[in-house]
């Protein structure tokens, strides 16, 4: 089977019981910082993938990675399912689905500002406006920016798998690429 198609499922899975308890937005919370936990630990995946550390440590060890000291009912209940079906190393990828399905139900798009300079307040609040009228009024944002020098000057807006890119880097790399036609 995908490896694709079973996290998906279970986050699904996930949403709805979630969803029916009135949790899904504690478990889109829980799940985000796992999520990043995964990405600043990679020994966190191996960890969960290692068949002689025990289901109860991996599950104490992912409350713990949720920033939780106990866990949260909905939380615990899945995770003993996944251990009872044997696919708590397939967490990692399910609390991602699980982010996609929330966002999706939610209308949630997630927006990233790249620019060579730190922007001031002024220009963000301009950038964010006209992004909440191209997602809509229904629509709703998780805004980041990042500073990054390699661009010069310009900026790149990612909405979801959509880019725009309007740097400077960009810019010369297309005229350099003219010219040596």
């Amino acid at each position: 089977m995908n490896d694709g198609l079973i996290p998906r499922r279970y986050a699904k899975a996930l949403y709805k019981f979630a969803f029916e308890k009135g949790h899904d937005a504690t478990v889109y919370r829980l799940m985000t910082d796992l999520c990043a936990n995964f990405a600043a630990q990679p020994a966190l995946q191996s960890t969960m993938a290692n068949p002689f550390v025990t289901d109860r440590a991996k599950q104490q060890l992912v409350v713990t990675a949720c920033g939780l000291s106990k866990p949260d009912k909905v939380l615990a209940d899945f995770l003993h399912m996944l251990a009872d079906n044997k696919r708590l190393p397939m967490l990692y990828s399910i609390a991602l689905a699980y982010l996609d399905t929330y966002r999706h139900a939610h209308n949630i798009h997630q927006v990233t500002v790249t620019s060579a300079v730190a922007l001031d307040k002024a220009i963000q609040k301009r950038i964010t406006d006209v992004i909440q009228k191209q997602i809509g009024p229904d629509g709703s944002m998780e805004y980041s920016s990042i500073v990054d020098p390699d661009i010069i000057g310009g900026f790149i807006v990612a909405i979801d798998n959509d880019r725009l890119d309007a740097s400077i880097a960009t810019e010369l790399k297309q005229l350099k690429l003219n010219l040596l036609q």
